[in-house]
Protein backbone atom coordinates (compact mmCIF):
# COMPACT_ATOMS: atom_id res chain seq x y z
CA UNK A 1 0.00 0.00 0.00
CA UNK A 2 1.06 3.61 -0.78
CA UNK A 3 -0.28 6.68 0.89
CA UNK A 4 0.46 10.27 1.02
CA UNK A 5 -1.41 12.58 3.49
CA UNK A 6 -0.95 16.38 3.85
CA UNK A 7 -1.39 19.00 5.96
CA UNK A 8 -0.76 22.60 5.70
CA UNK A 9 -1.45 25.22 8.52
CA UNK A 10 -1.27 29.25 7.83
CA UNK A 11 -1.73 32.20 10.25
CA UNK A 12 -4.50 34.05 8.76
CA UNK A 13 -3.65 37.41 11.02
CA UNK A 14 -5.59 36.15 14.04
CA UNK A 15 -5.39 32.45 14.45
CA UNK A 16 -3.90 29.53 12.33
CA UNK A 17 -5.94 27.54 9.90
CA UNK A 18 -5.66 24.38 8.28
CA UNK A 19 -5.15 25.31 4.14
CA UNK A 20 -5.21 21.96 3.35
CA UNK A 21 -6.35 18.78 5.28
CA UNK A 22 -5.74 15.59 2.96
CA UNK A 23 -5.63 12.12 4.58
CA UNK A 24 -5.15 9.16 2.56
CA UNK A 25 -6.11 5.62 4.25
CA UNK A 26 -4.24 4.50 6.68
CA UNK A 27 -3.09 8.18 7.63
CA UNK A 28 -6.07 9.88 8.88
CA UNK A 29 -6.15 13.73 9.93
CA UNK A 30 -8.72 14.67 12.40
CA UNK A 31 -8.66 18.43 13.10
CA UNK A 32 -9.36 19.48 16.45
CA UNK A 33 -10.68 22.67 18.75
CA UNK A 34 -7.16 24.52 19.28
CA UNK A 35 -6.75 26.56 22.20
CA UNK A 36 -5.37 30.17 21.63
CA UNK A 37 -4.37 30.77 18.25
CA UNK A 38 -2.81 26.72 17.32
CA UNK A 39 -4.37 24.16 15.14
CA UNK A 40 -4.66 21.17 16.77
CA UNK A 41 -4.97 17.89 14.43
CA UNK A 42 -4.53 14.58 15.48
CA UNK A 43 -3.35 11.87 13.75
CA UNK A 44 -5.50 7.94 13.02
CA UNK A 45 -4.56 4.73 11.42
CA UNK A 46 -7.49 3.98 9.88
CA UNK A 47 -6.14 0.52 9.09
CA UNK A 48 -3.61 -1.86 9.95
CA UNK A 49 0.05 -0.38 9.30
CA UNK A 50 2.60 -0.08 8.47
CA UNK A 51 2.46 -3.78 7.04
CA UNK A 52 5.73 -5.58 4.94
CA UNK A 53 5.27 -3.97 1.40
CA UNK A 54 3.83 -0.51 2.78
CA UNK A 55 5.21 3.19 1.77
CA UNK A 56 3.62 5.55 3.84
CA UNK A 57 4.49 9.67 3.71
CA UNK A 58 3.09 11.99 4.93
CA UNK A 59 4.10 15.74 4.22
CA UNK A 60 3.51 18.86 6.71
CA UNK A 61 3.78 22.19 5.98
CA UNK A 62 3.88 25.49 8.92
CA UNK A 63 3.37 28.68 7.38
CA UNK A 64 4.76 31.81 8.61
CA UNK A 65 3.36 32.62 11.95
CA UNK A 66 1.63 29.61 12.32
CA UNK A 67 1.40 27.26 14.92
CA UNK A 68 0.20 23.80 14.66
CA UNK A 69 0.34 20.90 17.50
CA UNK A 70 -0.14 17.30 15.76
CA UNK A 71 -0.54 14.50 18.19
CA UNK A 72 -1.27 10.52 17.36
CA UNK A 73 -4.11 8.83 19.38
CA UNK A 74 -3.06 5.24 19.18
CA UNK A 75 0.27 3.27 19.42
CA UNK A 76 1.46 2.44 15.81
CA UNK A 77 2.20 -1.65 15.02
CA UNK A 78 5.05 -2.26 12.51
CA UNK A 79 4.08 -5.62 11.07
CA UNK A 80 5.78 -7.89 8.41
CA UNK A 81 4.47 -8.68 5.18
CA UNK A 82 3.41 -12.29 3.75
CA UNK A 83 6.60 -12.49 1.69
CA UNK A 84 9.16 -10.43 4.53
CA UNK A 85 8.91 -7.44 2.45
CA UNK A 86 9.60 -4.39 4.28
CA UNK A 87 8.11 -0.94 5.11
CA UNK A 88 8.37 2.60 5.35
CA UNK A 89 6.95 5.54 6.89
CA UNK A 90 8.68 9.31 5.92
CA UNK A 91 7.49 12.37 7.80
CA UNK A 92 8.61 15.10 5.80
CA UNK A 93 8.13 18.62 7.54
CA UNK A 94 9.14 22.44 6.30
CA UNK A 95 8.08 24.75 8.89
CA UNK A 96 8.68 28.47 7.81
CA UNK A 97 9.79 31.75 9.96
CA UNK A 98 8.15 32.62 13.01
CA UNK A 99 6.24 29.06 12.32
CA UNK A 100 6.19 26.60 15.26
CA UNK A 101 5.45 22.46 14.96
CA UNK A 102 4.87 20.26 17.76
CA UNK A 103 4.82 16.39 16.54
CA UNK A 104 4.26 13.92 19.06
CA UNK A 105 3.05 10.50 17.70
CA UNK A 106 2.44 7.51 19.93
CA UNK A 107 5.01 4.85 20.37
CA UNK A 108 6.09 2.43 17.49
CA UNK A 109 6.33 -1.06 18.36
CA UNK A 110 8.15 -2.88 15.80
CA UNK A 111 6.73 -6.66 16.27
CA UNK A 112 8.34 -10.01 15.82
CA UNK A 113 9.85 -10.94 11.67
CA UNK A 114 8.70 -6.84 11.38
CA UNK A 115 11.37 -5.13 9.18
CA UNK A 116 10.56 -1.37 9.10
CA UNK A 117 12.19 1.93 8.79
CA UNK A 118 10.99 5.12 9.29
CA UNK A 119 12.46 8.45 8.38
CA UNK A 120 11.39 12.15 9.54
CA UNK A 121 13.10 14.83 8.07
CA UNK A 122 12.21 18.87 8.73
CA UNK A 123 13.17 21.75 6.92
CA UNK A 124 13.24 25.10 9.67
CA UNK A 125 13.32 28.59 8.58
CA UNK A 126 16.01 30.02 11.10
CA UNK A 127 13.16 31.65 13.69
CA UNK A 128 11.08 28.73 13.51
CA UNK A 129 10.21 26.36 16.47
CA UNK A 130 9.74 22.51 16.89
CA UNK A 131 9.27 19.66 19.37
CA UNK A 132 8.81 15.86 18.10
CA UNK A 133 8.97 12.84 20.10
CA UNK A 134 9.74 9.39 19.19
CA UNK A 135 9.39 6.28 21.35
CA UNK A 136 10.12 2.85 20.21
CA UNK A 137 9.30 -0.49 21.69
CA UNK A 138 11.03 -3.33 21.08
CA UNK A 139 8.27 -6.12 20.01
CA UNK A 140 5.22 -6.67 21.74
CA UNK A 141 5.58 -8.11 25.90
CA UNK A 142 7.29 -11.29 25.82
CA UNK A 143 8.10 -10.89 21.79
CA UNK A 144 11.45 -10.73 20.29
CA UNK A 145 11.40 -7.56 17.58
CA UNK A 146 11.83 -7.27 14.29
CA UNK A 147 14.39 -5.00 12.51
CA UNK A 148 13.90 -0.84 12.71
CA UNK A 149 16.06 1.77 10.92
CA UNK A 150 14.86 5.13 12.26
CA UNK A 151 16.72 7.98 10.75
CA UNK A 152 15.97 11.77 11.58
CA UNK A 153 17.71 15.02 9.74
CA UNK A 154 17.13 18.29 10.59
CA UNK A 155 18.27 21.68 9.36
CA UNK A 156 17.72 24.95 10.07
CA UNK A 157 17.95 27.79 7.03
CA UNK A 158 20.98 26.18 5.98
CA UNK A 159 22.86 24.77 8.76
CA UNK A 160 22.49 20.72 9.76
CA UNK A 161 20.89 20.58 13.17
CA UNK A 162 20.74 16.59 13.36
CA UNK A 163 21.58 13.84 11.39
CA UNK A 164 20.83 10.62 13.56
CA UNK A 165 20.40 6.92 12.03
CA UNK A 166 19.76 3.89 14.25
CA UNK A 167 19.47 0.19 13.28
CA UNK A 168 18.16 -2.15 15.72
CA UNK A 169 16.90 -5.81 15.91
CA UNK A 170 20.26 -7.59 16.24
CA UNK A 171 19.67 -9.77 19.48
CA UNK A 172 23.64 -9.57 20.22
CA UNK A 173 24.41 -5.56 19.26
CA UNK A 174 20.90 -5.06 21.33
CA UNK A 175 21.85 -5.92 24.58
CA UNK A 176 25.18 -4.70 24.23
CA UNK A 177 26.03 -1.00 26.71
CA UNK A 178 26.67 0.49 23.59
CA UNK A 179 23.53 0.36 21.93
CA UNK A 180 20.48 -0.92 23.66
CA UNK A 181 22.00 -2.14 26.90
CA UNK A 182 18.89 -4.83 26.43
CA UNK A 183 16.43 -1.56 27.60
CA UNK A 184 12.85 -2.57 25.36
CA UNK A 185 11.97 1.04 25.07
CA UNK A 186 14.10 3.84 23.05
CA UNK A 187 12.61 7.37 23.25
CA UNK A 188 14.28 10.71 21.44
CA UNK A 189 12.94 14.00 22.49
CA UNK A 190 14.01 16.84 20.26
CA UNK A 191 13.51 20.74 20.54
CA UNK A 192 14.40 23.46 18.07
CA UNK A 193 13.80 27.10 18.63
CA UNK A 194 13.03 26.54 22.02
CA UNK A 195 15.30 28.03 25.20
CA UNK A 196 18.63 26.82 25.40
CA UNK A 197 18.91 24.54 28.45
CA UNK A 198 22.72 22.69 29.66
CA UNK A 199 23.23 19.19 29.20
CA UNK A 200 22.13 17.02 31.80
CA UNK A 201 21.91 12.90 32.41
CA UNK A 202 20.44 10.87 35.11
CA UNK A 203 20.10 6.77 34.85
CA UNK A 204 19.93 5.65 31.21
CA UNK A 205 19.31 9.17 30.08
CA UNK A 206 20.96 12.57 28.96
CA UNK A 207 20.14 15.91 27.35
CA UNK A 208 22.66 17.26 24.89
CA UNK A 209 23.01 20.34 23.87
CA UNK A 210 22.99 20.87 19.92
CA UNK A 211 25.67 22.89 18.28
CA UNK A 212 23.40 24.57 15.76
CA UNK A 213 20.94 25.35 18.25
CA UNK A 214 18.40 23.22 20.13
CA UNK A 215 18.53 19.85 22.44
CA UNK A 216 18.12 16.76 22.14
CA UNK A 217 17.44 14.03 25.10
CA UNK A 218 17.37 10.19 24.81
CA UNK A 219 16.16 7.93 26.97
CA UNK A 220 16.58 4.13 27.58
CA UNK A 221 14.39 1.73 29.62
CA UNK A 222 11.99 -1.41 30.20
CA UNK A 223 8.58 0.72 29.50
CA UNK A 224 7.48 3.63 27.88
CA UNK A 225 5.92 5.19 31.08
CA UNK A 226 9.63 4.90 32.47
CA UNK A 227 11.33 6.08 29.39
CA UNK A 228 9.28 9.54 29.13
CA UNK A 229 9.94 10.37 32.43
CA UNK A 230 13.03 12.53 31.95
CA UNK A 231 11.00 14.47 28.78
CA UNK A 232 8.50 15.42 32.06
CA UNK A 233 11.26 16.70 34.00
CA UNK A 234 13.73 18.29 31.77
Amino acid sequence: MKAHARLTACFDGTRTVLRELRSMAPLTLFPRRGRGSAAVVHLVNSATSPLGGDDLLLSIHVGPGASLRLSGVAATLALPGLHGEGSLSTVSVVVEEGGSLEYRPEPTVITSRARHTAVFRASLASEAYLHTREVLVLGRAGERPGSLTTSSQVTRGPVPVLRQTLTVGDPALDSSLAVLAGRRVLATDLVVGGPDLPAASGEWWSRTPLAAGGTLTTSLAPDAVTALRPFQSS
